[in-house]
């Protein structure tokens, strides 16, 4: 495996997982047409290069981009200009036919392809304890393990090209449906008299427990670290999810699922997303709050 990484896209997500290589000892080209991203890529210690193409000089091209037409459009550039045999590894969260369509470009261009879309946040990024979620060839697996085990707590191999896509929008389409009931539930409960710490208390050792509520509550108080307490800043921002939501709306339809809530959450975080998208997606709750008869209130 190379020492010398290449990497496109540094974002919120993107720089704090470029930097964690650059702390493991990795070479890390890296690229963002962005001057504020370059410039902290430059306080992390990371090679910053004019082109793309110039972060394409490695075994190993990571790309962390905002959508699959960009990661489409960066890999045609990238791929007659790659090494043989270069290890393209896809982080951005993009539709399953997309990811497909990426990996197809890169194997017959004569390099290897791998999804691995990411879950955690930007936390996560930061602290390296990322969820990877990997589609794939297994003998591509086993050669990026290393790297994304530098960036990533966990990390599943979950079948071939487009797999790991899957994963992720399922992840969020269920991860979004939580904290819209979740929500509901504080609601209902704040109307009926119940204080965000006692349903806290009941909830979190009961059977409608969940992520969402026990290291993201959405309300401030109970989970001291959750973006709750920090006036909603994310965090994973409902721009994001309404972004992925869409996703597996789409894959619901193209697929014949009845997927009736997985439909409703999408439409409620894309009206959500029009006032709101730049605050976290937990901050739901206060749509809610404001769209019922209950004041609001930091019970």
């Amino acid at each position: 495996m190379t020492e010398k990484i290449g990497f496109l896209g540094l974002g919120h997500m993107g720089a704090p997982m470029a930097a964690n290589l650059v702390k493991a000892g990795y070479e890390v080209l890296a690229y963002d047409p962005v001057p504020a991203a370059q410039e902290q890529a430059v306080k992390d210690g990371a090679i910053v290069v004019s082109t793309a193409v110039e972060a394409a000089d490695a075994g190993v091209v990571i790309t962390m981009l905002p959508n699959g037409k960009l990661v489409l459009d960066v890999y045609a550039e990238l791929l007659p200009a790659a090494k043989p045999g270069t290890l393209f590894i896809d982080c951005s969260t993009i539709d399953v036919a997309d990811a497909k369509s990426a990996a197809v470009l890169a194997i017959g261009a004569g390099h290897r392809a791998l999804d691995a879309p990411v879950s955690g946040g930007v936390a996560g990024a930061a602290a390296g304890t990322l969820t990877f979620m990997v589609g794939g060839g297994a003998e591509d697996f086993a050669d990026a393990l290393p790297l994304l085990e530098v960036m990533g707590g966990k990390v599943v191999h979950c079948g071939g090209s487009g797999v790991g896509q899957a994963a992720k929008i399922c992840n969020n389409m269920l991860l979004g449906i939580s904290m819209i009931g979740l929500s509901e539930a504080l609601v209902l409960g704040e109307k009926l008299g119940l204080t965000h710490q006692s349903f806290f208390d009941v909830v979190s050792t009961a059977s409608g427990q969940s992520w969402a509520l026990t290291t993201y509550c959405p309300v401030p108080g109970p989970v001291p670290t959750s973006p709750a307490n920090n006036d909603y800043q994310p965090g994973f921002a409902t721009a994001l999810m309404n972004k992925d939501l869409g996703l597996a709306a789409n894959a619901l339809r193209e697929n014949g699922i009845d997927g009736q809530l997985g439909l409703l959450a999408a439409e409620i975080y894309n009206r959500f997303n029009e006032s709101s998208g730049a605050r976290d997606f937990s901050a739901i709750v206060t749509e809610i709050r404001d769209r019922s008869d209950v004041p609001s209130t930091d019970a």
